[in-house]
C-alpha cells in the first residue's frame, strides 16, 4: 500500500483537509499533526477502524487511545458526567496539550478505552488537527503516529521512515511546536492524578484546580499485571534502537564516566554548548536551563542517534525534572527503560 501525502500549510486548503477526512471516514487511519507530536488518527467510534491504528502501530491491546475534538460541546457523548473541574480545565487549557480523564459512555468502543471504563480526550490547539477532525464530524482516536516503542514523530518524515505503506495516508503540516505527547490528568479520583507529564505543567494544573496527585507512573514501571490507565504509563516508549543509560550528575562527572565507560558503539545525548567537550559522537537536545527547547527537540534527536552508524549505547544528560522538565525526564525515563545511574 502506498501511503499519500497531503502537504497542508493553512486551514484555507480546503482540498487536501477534506481529503484527509474523507479517508478517516471510510474507515482509513491518517496521520495528523498536532502541537505535541504527529498522531496516527481513526473514527473514535469506529472499533474496526480503531483496531487498524494498532496493527500500523504493532500496539499493545490493552495501552489506551486518547480520542482528540474539536470544541467542547463535542465530549458531551463521549463522557458520562461532565464535571465542574473539567469545565474550568477546558476554560484554562483548550484547545491545548491537556488530555482529561473521564468515565466513557458506551460509545466509545472498547478498542479505544482498552477494556477501561474511562476514556482520556483533548482538543489539541493545531489548526490543521482541528480543520480535519471539524471536515471528519466524528471524534479521532490518535496515539501518536510511529512504530510502537521508537520516538515518537515531531514532522511527517518521521512518520514515513516508521509507517510509510502501513497507513493511508499522512498530513504534512511542518514541525510540532511542543513536542512531547500531552500532560494526561484524571479526574475519576477524588484528588485528580497526573497520569503522564507534558506541555501543560503540575503547577499549571494547581493554579486551576488546587491540589494534584502525581501518579508513581511517572518515575517508575508499572508492575506487568497492572493496567495501564493512560497511554504512556506501561511499555517501554520514545526509545531509539540504542540502549539509553540515564547519568545523574553534573557535566564533569558525566564526561568522566563516559570516557571511562566507553566503547566503539557509544554515543552520548547532551545540552547544547556540551558536544565539543564529549569523549564520544555527541547529538544535542537543547540548552540545560531550558526544558521547552529540550521538550521540543527530544525525540528528535533520538532519532537523529539512530541516523548515526553503528551506536549502540547512548549515555543521556538527566534532565531537571521540574516543569515541563518533568515531561522530558519522564520520556527519557521509559526511553531507558528506567535505568539511571547516580553519579
Amino acid at each position: 500500500m502506498h501511503t499519500k501525502v497531503f502537504t497542508i500549510k493553512s486551514i484555507w486548503d480546503t482540498e487536501n483537509i477534506n481529503a484527509a477526512a474523507e479517508i478517516i471516514k471510510a474507515g482509513g487511519v491518517v496521520a495528523i499533526p498536532t502541537e505535541t507530536v504527529y498522531g496516527l488518527a481513526a473514527n473514535a467510534l469506529d472499533g474496526i477502524a480503531v483496531s487498524k491504528i494498532f496493527k500500523a502501530k504493532g500496539r499493545p491491546q490493552d495501552n489506551p487511545l486518547i480520542v482528540h475534538i474539536s470544541s467542547f460541546d463535542e465530549i458531551y457523548p463521549l463522557v458520562i458526567e461532565v464535571p465542574p473541574s473539567a469545565v474550568k480545565l477546558a476554560e484554562a487549557f483548550w484547545p491545548g496539550p491537556l488530555t482529561i480523564v473521564l468515565p466513557k459512555t458506551d460509545a466509545i468502543p472498547n478498542e479505544v478505552s482498552a477494556g477501561l471504563d474511562t476514556v482520556a480526550i483533548r482538543m489539541p490547539s493545531h489548526p490543521i488537527a482541528l480543520a480535519v477532525i471539524k471536515a471528519a464530524g466524528v471524534p479521532l482516536a490518535a496515539p501518536s503516529a510511529n512504530a510502537s516503542g521508537s520516538p515518537s514523530p515531531t514532522t511527517a518524515r518521521h512518520v514515513l521512515d516508521d509507517l510509510d505503506g502501513l497507513i493511508d495516508a499522512v498530513v504534512d503540516g511542518g514541525e510540532c511546536s511542543v513536542g512531547v505527547e500531552s500532560t494526561v490528568l484524571s479526574l475519576v479520583h477524588k484528588t485528580p492524578r497526573l497520569l503522564r507529564p507534558g506541555g501543560i505543567t503540575p503547577e499549571q494544573l494547581e493554579a486551576v484546580l488546587g491540589k494534584i496527585k502525581i501518579d508513581s507512573a511517572v518515575f517508575s514501571a508499572l508492575g506487568l499485571d497492572e493496567m495501564p490507565s493512560s497511554p504512556g504509563m506501561k511499555y517501554k516508549h520514545y526509545s531509539p534502537k540504542a540502549n539509553v543509560i540515564i547519568l545523574k550528575g553534573d557535566l564533569e562527572n558525566f564526561i568522566a564516566y563516559v570516557k571511562a565507560n566507553a566503547a566503539d558503539g557509544t554515543a552520548a545525548l547532551c545540552y547544547d554548548g556540551e558536544k565539543e567537550q564529549m569523549p564520544v559522537k555527541a547529538v544535542g537536545f537543547g540548552h540545560a536551563d531550558n526544558p521547552v527547547e529540550q521538550a521540543n527537540r527530544l525525540f528528535g534527536s533520538l532519532r537523529e542517534i539512530d541516523s548515526l552508524p553503528g551506536i549502540d549505547t547512548v549515555f543521556a544528560r538527566c534532565p531537571a525534572a521540574q516543569g515541563v522538565g518533568l515531561a522530558v525526564y519522564n520520556r527519557l525515563l521509559r526511553a531507558a527503560s528506567f535505568e539511571v545511574i547516580e553519579l
